[in-house]
């Protein structure tokens, strides 16, 4: 029999997670994109190093970081006492760490893409940065943002490894989709876990699905403009 809570808890954990990682993506993306300044490039490789890193070696960092001896969880315990290892909150930092690059970089290849000269028509006429930002920067970026959110948005909901060392697997508090499958074939119980499959694969499968006619059917639509 199915059980829903890893389901919904993933969801949960997904939607909350793309919140933070929209928020931190498009932030760093414009910043980069704008501003020079030592140490960029040393700072874009670590934006981008958990999509390349086994996330099992992300978690363990977050763990170094938020565990009961790290600063963080340290901080957390002493002043505030609390905590955020073995709690749904660790699996939505996980799922934002490891889906954060795929929104920056998707970001930032939309805001390269801009012709600069539409902004600076924007400022001529008086528009201020933020303005500018949000009526010329961001409807041009658009598509890329788009992008960015549906494959974030799948990164988080199938996120295993860095899950997994920082909320751990408590059923009914941090067991997401992904732990529920590998735990129950762990235990022999295919048929849950090749429901659970069934389910993870049909969602993340929409998602990339409607990604694709989205893309195609704007691919022949001129860029929106902003209005200034």
């Amino acid at each position: 029999m199915i059980e829903w809570q890893p389901i919904i808890l993933s969801l949960k954990v997904a939607f909350v997670s793309l919140c933070f990682v929209f928020v931190l993506g498009v932030a760093a993306a414009y910043v980069m994109r704008g501003f020079e300044f030592p140490g960029k490039a040393v700072l874009e490789a670590l934006f981008t190093l958990p999509l390349v890193l086994p996330p099992v070696v992300t978690g363990f960092l977050l763990l170094l970081l938020i565990g009961k001896q790290g600063p963080v969880g340290r901080f957390l315990s002493e002043q505030l006492q609390t905590q955020i290892i073995f709690t749904p909150y660790a699996a939505v930092l996980a799922g934002t760490v490891v889906a954060f690059p795929l929104m920056y970089q998707s970001t930032k290849a939309a805001f390269q893409s801009i012709d600069r000269s539409l902004e600076d028509a924007a400022r001529t006429l008086g528009a201020n940065e933020w303005r500018v930002f949000f009526t010329v920067t961001m409807p041009l970026a658009w598509h890329g943002l788009v992008s960015g959110l549906v494959l974030s948005f799948a990164r988080a909901l199938g996120e295993f490894g860095a899950t997994i060392m920082v909320a751990g697997n408590i059923p009914g508090k941090t067991q997401t989709l992904p732990l529920a499958i590998y735990f129950a074939a762990e235990s022999n119980d295919l048929t849950l876990a090749g429901s659970y499959v069934l389910i993870i694969s049909l969602i993340t499968f929409s998602l990339i699905y409607w990604l694709n006619i989205w893309t195609k059917s704007r691919s022949g639509s001129a860029a929106p403009r902003g209005v200034f």
